[in-house]
This record gives structure tokens, sequence and C-alpha cells, in this order.
């Protein structure tokens, strides 16, 4: 007889792109996990790309991403923008999984390297950017409002 693996509380988080609806929910969560919030038009301006995404855990937005590709010098660079989980859902592999298939997403673009700006206090989310393969390649000095520098992080695909 065997015996089936222990089912987890959190079903996995399902990833789409973000559509107007989602905008406040994303606002929420932007607001409350970071000092300095995009404003809600920022969103706006994003939805219907493809770099957008949400997860979803339940009928509820557990997280997004923002992230696309620019020109440079003739090859795409990708640039992850904006992520961030909501409080309640952190831990649990959200933002593995936003990131993941933004990641994806740019990939298919033709992208061969994505760079992204993260606090240097944030070891979190440095973290999580590392196990992706984001090494540090410079700092910026009182990138943030607040003076809190930032690391300029990039990865090849």
């Amino acid at each position: 007889m065997t015996t089936p693996a222990p089912e987890s509380d959190t079903p996995a988080p399902t990833v789409r792109e973000a559509v107007k609806a989602d905008l406040l929910a994303v606002y929420r969560i932007e607001k409350a996990s970071f000092p300095q919030p995009w404003p809600f038009a920022a969103f706006q301006r994003y939805v219907g790309e493809p770099g957008f995404l949400v997860a979803e855990i339940g009928p509820g937005v557990a997280g997004y991403i923002v992230a696309d590709s620019v020109p440079n010098h003739g090859r795409p660079l990708g640039h992850v923008k904006d992520l961030a989980v909501h409080p309640d859902q952190r831990g649990q592999g959200v933002g593995s999984t936003l990131l993941r298939r933004a990641l994806g997403v740019m990939r298919a673009q033709g992208v061969a390297e994505v760079k992204l700006e993260v606090r240097a206090g944030n070891e979190t989310a440095r973290d999580l950017y590392e196990s992706f393969g984001f090494d540090h390649r410079r700092t910026v000095p009182r990138y943030y409002d607040d003076g809190e520098n930032a690391l300029v992080m990039v990865a090849d695909l």
C-alpha cells in the first residue's frame, strides 16, 4: 500500500497576464510592499503588455511582476521593473513563479540579458534574484528617495 504525499495547505499560484480589473489589487500590494510605491497610473500603462503578469492563489491576486524589453545595440535588453507579493502570501513561491514566467516571456522576445534594480538592504529580494542567476554588476548611490543605494543586477538568459 502506498501513501500519497501530503498536500500543501496552499495551492500553487497560477500566472496570467494582468488585466484592468487587477489594477486595484496590484496597487494595494505595491503600497503594502514599498516605501515609494509606483503611482496607480504607472500600472495602467502596462496593461496588455506580455510582461505584466499577476499570480493568483484562489480567487485573489497574490503578486505581480512588470517586465519588458528595450532595444540595446541591436539586441533587446530585458528589464524587471517591479515585483511584489502580498504580505500574507510571501514565502510560498509566488515571487519565484512570477520571475520564472517573466523571464520566459522575455526569452521568447529574443532577450538574452535581463537587468533589474533592487534596494541594497532588501536581502530577501537579492536572494531570490541570485537564485535565478542575477549577479551584482554595479551600485547606484542614493537611487531611492530615502537615500538608499540600488544594486543593479544582471542575468543571462
